[in-house]
């Protein structure tokens, strides 16, 4: 199968805040809240500031072949494994929570830019290693949002079979049927069909978490990619944080920090998210619930929990675990933890990243470069068929339906539009207009507000002829409503909304591989990736007299 790649630039689709768009613009405004710019030349500055922020890889290493210790994995891994042992390799990070099935496409696409940067990089700097990382969002306890993905337009829901706490930390029960379902749902046994089964089953039945069942599904489906993946809820990687949980506990200097920088942003941008004045979780079996300090008490909100700053640093000291930074506190973990120099997250993620640049350099943290994830739409066969069929440039297709279908009669008929005769109109009230006024003054603002409402009739009027003629496009009406609603679901992009089941299941690690290729990792834009067909166009058809 052949496929076209276009990249369009993000402003253009109308999906991504003015934030992002002057971000990846090189906006001036942007400057002050960034460490390195968005481009090769700032990779090369992150890359190099680097060195002089070390990380114990020690712990990193051992760590992660802990965590990796019930997995089969692939020579790619384990290389890789190795590889951060050594001083001149640095990570490419992207970051998303344990979603049930992965959740949504975009799930996907951030891991596989992290991959395709990672490799791009090698080439640049071959005497330097980059090793690509999923940085689990394990500890996270929306389980109304991390419970949820679709299938083939179907719901699916998962409630955490009672279950409280970190969603990472919740046993794999109670999710049988929905599991028995999907399964059904997969259609026709293949190759791809029966790789995908045998990897759900065996990740949502012989593992004992979610953690463990994501990291598991997410291994088979990039473990030959090299893709290191990593579960901060670990007391080895929490005890390298100590310092700055402690420092917040007790001094609480993130507050006015971020707050700092969330003034000077808010007067141009929406604020992504605000501090607490103290930024961390409690986590414990079916809990994580804030702490907030009363005097000087600290207390676990909900609970009965509390202690006097003694009896926290103990706590601190003894269960570092136990501890979870929000996610004004969570890059600064990830940084701590990893020799990371390019961090890559959507469009939200961006936005917060950019209240922190303080932050970091008030705890001599390196700040990385922040890329926008590559953002895709899969056009299939019929939809690509459709877009041929209506002569759709890539770029109209995000454009509203009614504008489409405006473009598409307008290219067909212009017997609706009176805008000459308009003109020719209101040449004429003008002069009635001046021969008023010269009759007698006081008719000016009489003949102004006749025209007014002349040019507002010959616009109703011009309306209603158009629906009249558009109504002689029902086929095309038809197609443009079925492309939209497959490419636009729930009027959102596909990746906010599709699970990457159903393109594995047609596609199989073709999809993965096709997805790969067409990544440009530095460029921000956006990307439409349709099959190719022999079709012949609209614009190309014998126009037939309607």
């Amino acid at each position: 199968m052949a496929y076209n790649f276009s990249y369009i630039p993000y402003k253009e689709t109308g999906f991504f805040s003015k934030l992002v768009e002057d971000y990846i613009s090189d906006d001036k405004y942007i400057k002050p809240f960034i460490g390195f710019e968005p481009n090769k030349e700032g990779i090369e500055k992150s890359l190099n500031a680097r060195y002089d922020k070390p990380v114990n890889r020690k712990v990193l290493v051992d760590t992660l072949k802990r965590q990796y210790g019930h997995l089969v994995i692939s020579n790619e891994v384990e290389q890789n494994l190795e590889l951060l042992a050594d001083e001149n390799t640095f990570t490419i990070c992207t970051a998303h929570q344990p979603n049930l099935m992965t959740g949504y496409l975009y799930f996907i696409y951030k891991i596989l830019h992290a991959i395709k940067m990672a490799s791009e990089l090698k080439a640049i700097y071959p005497d330097r290693n980059f090793v690509p990382v999923y940085y689990m969002g394990s500890e996270d306890n929306d389980i109304e949002e991390l419970g949820v993905f679709s299938f083939r337009g179907e719901k699916y829901v998962w409630d955490g079979a009672g279950q409280g706490g970190a969603v990472g930390r919740m046993q794999v029960k109670g999710m049988e049927a929905i599991i028995d379902k999907l399964l059904k749902n997969f259609g026709p046994p293949g190759a791809d069909c029966e790789r995908l089964r045998k990897n759900i089953t065996e990740a949502y039945n012989i593992t004992n978490s979610i953690a463990d069942a994501t990291q598991y599904l997410v291994n088979e489906l990039f473990g030959n990619f090299g893709l290191i993946i990593l579960n901060p809820d670990d007391a080895a990687f929490k005890e390298l944080y100590i310092p700055v949980m402690r420092d917040e506990l007790l001094a609480q200097h993130s507050f006015n920090i971020i707050n700092d920088q969330i003034a000077l942003l808010a007067g141009k941008y929406k604020i992504q998210a605000a501090p607490r004045e103290i930024n961390l979780f409690y986590l414990n079996d079916n809990l994580r619930e804030r702490i907030e300090k009363t005097g000087d008490v600290w207390k676990v909100l909900n609970t009965e929990i509390e202690w006097n700053e003694t009896a926290l640093m103990n706590e601190l000291q003894q269960h570092p675990e136990r501890f979870s930074p929000n996610v004004m506190l969570r890059g600064m973990y990830q940084e701590t933890i990893l020799p990371n120099i390019v961090f890559i997250g959507g469009g939200a993620e961006v936005a917060y990243w950019l209240q922190l640049k303080t932050l970091f350099d008030y705890y001599n943290v390196h700040f990385p470069v922040i890329f926008l994830r590559q953002s895709v739409m899969w056009m299939d066969k019929e939809s690509a068929r459709l877009q041929t069929l209506l002569d759709l440039q890539t770029t109209d297709i995000f454009n509203s339906s009614e504008e489409i279908a405006k473009k598409i009669v307008s290219s067909q008929s212009d017997s609706w539009k009176i805008s000459k005769e308009a003109e020719q109109i209101e040449d004429i009230l003008n002069i009635v207009a001046q021969k008023a006024e010269l009759v007698d003054y006081t008719l000016k603002a009489a003949s102004g507000a006749s025209l007014t409402k002349i040019r507002r009739h010959l616009h109703v009027l011009e309306q209603k002829m158009y629906r009249a003629e558009k109504r002689k496009f029902e086929v095309e009406t038809g197609r443009i409503n079925k492309l939209k609603s497959k490419l636009f679901p729930g009027n959102s992009l596909q990746e906010r909304s599709d699970n990457f089941m159903e393109y594995y299941l047609d596609k199989g690690d073709e999809f993965l591989n096709i997805i790969y290729e067409g990544i440009l990792p530095f460029d921000n834009k956006f990307l439409v990736l349709s099959e190719k067909g022999l079709w012949v166009t609209y614009s190309q058809k014998i126009k037939v007299t309607r």
